[in-house]
C-alpha cells in the first residue's frame, strides 16, 4: 500500500508548459515588419538603377537627361530597342561575347578543376612550394600585371584575336583555392577503393570528383561568366578589329561617336545586362545554397 502511494505521488520538479505571453506578439509582428521593409528597401535600392535604364531605353533622346528627373517616360516607344537590335555590329559583339564567355567558362572549369585536384590528392616535389606561390598570386591586383601580360601576349602573336580574350585569364588561384577546398572534404574511402578497382588518376578524377563538383562548378562557372561578358580594359588593349568587338567595347565605342542617342545607349545596355540577370536568375538556388554551405564549414 505504501509502494503504491509513492508511486501515485506527484513528481516534483517538472517545469510546467508555459503559454506565450500576449504582450510579446506585437513586439514580434513589429519586428518582422520593420524587416522585411528594410529587406524591400534595399531590394528596390539595388534594382533602381537596372529598372532606370530599361525604362530609359523607352524614352526619347531629351527625355533621358530631362530636368526635373523623371522617371517614366511621357510616351512609351520601342524605336531605340528595335534601331539597336537592327545594328548588325551590336548583334555581332553579343554574339562573339557569348561565344567566348562560354570558352573561358568551360576553359576555366577545366584548368582550375584539374589544379585543384592536383594540390588536393597528388604528391609530388615542391607541392607545398608551388601551392603557395598560387596562392601569393591571388594578392596580386589585376592592374599591376596589365603591362606585362600586354607584352606578353604581343610577343605570341596573339593581338586581336580570340585567344588573346579567352587564354590568359583561365586559371585563376581563387577558383583554384575554392575547388581545392571542396575536394579536401570528399572521402578518401571513395578514391581508395576506385583505385583498388583498377581506376587509375585520370579514372578517379573524370568519374568521381567531377560528377560530385557541381556546387563549386556553378559558382566558379558563374564567376567567369561575368568576368568575361563584363571586361573592358583587357579588350580594349587587345581588340582592334569592329569584328570581334566585346559588348563592353561596342558600348563605349557607341557612347563616343553617338553621344547624343542616350536612349539608344540605354537600350542596348539594357540589353547586354540581359545575360546577366538570366545566368543569375537560373543559377540562384545553387549559388545560395553553396554560400549556406560554406557558411556552416
Amino acid at each position: 500500500m505504501a509502494q503504491d502511494l509513492t508511486l501515485a505521488r506527484p513528481v516534483t520538479g517538472t517545469p510546467a508548459t508555459t503559454s506565450p505571453d500576449p504582450r510579446r506578439r506585437p513586439r514580434r509582428w513589429l519586428a518582422s515588419t520593420l524587416k522585411a521593409l528594410a529587406g524591400l528597401f534595399f531590394v528596390a535600392l539595388a534594382l533602381f538603377p537596372l529598372a532606370w535604364m530599361v525604362i530609359a531605353g523607352f524614352k526619347t533622346k531629351t527625355e533621358v537627361v530631362r530636368t526635373p528627373f523623371q522617371f517614366f517616360p511621357e510616351v512609351w516607344n520601342v524605336d531605340n530597342y528595335t534601331q539597336i537590335l537592327a545594328d548588325p555590329t551590336f548583334l555581332r559583339s553579343l554574339g562573339i561575347t557569348g561565344f567566348g564567355a562560354v570558352l573561358f567558362t568551360l576553359l576555366s572549369l577545366t584548368v582550375n578543376s584539374m589544379a585543384a585536384y592536383a594540390f588536393a590528392r597528388l604528391e609530388f616535389r615542391l607541392k607545398r612550394t608551388l601551392w603557395v606561390v598560387v596562392i601569393t598570386t591571388m594578392f596580386i591586383p589585376g592592374m599591376t600585371i596589365l603591362l606585362t601580360s600586354f607584352i606578353m601576349v604581343t610577343k605570341l602573336h596573339m593581338l586581336d584575336t580570340l585567344a588573346v580574350l579567352v587564354l590568359p585569364g583561365a586559371a585563376a588561384a581563387i577558383h583554384v583555392f575554392f575547388i581545392r577546398q571542396f575536394y579536401l572534404n570528399i572521402p578518401r574511402s571513395l578514391e581508395e577503393a576506385a583505385l583498388i578497382d583498377g581506376c587509375g588518376r585520370w579514372g578517379v578524377y573524370l568519374r568521381i570528383f567531377l560528377p560530385m563538383s557541381k556546387a563549386p562548378f556553378v559558382v566558379v562557372g558563374v564567376t567567369s561568366f561575368l568576368t568575361f561578358w563584363n571586361s573592358y580594359v583587357w579588350p580594349i588593349m587587345t581588340i582592334t578589329s569592329p569584328e570581334l568587338y566585346q559588348i563592353q567595347q561596342y558600348l563605349a565605342s557607341f557612347r563616343s561617336e553617338r553621344s547624343s542617342e542616350l536612349g539608344m545607349l540605354m537600350a542596348g545596355s539594357a540589353l547586354a545586362a540581359a545575360p546577366v540577370v538570366l545566368v543569375f536568375l537560373v543559377f540562384q538556388r545553387q549559388i545560395i545554397a553553396n554560400i549556406k554551405m560554406a557558411g556552416l564549414k
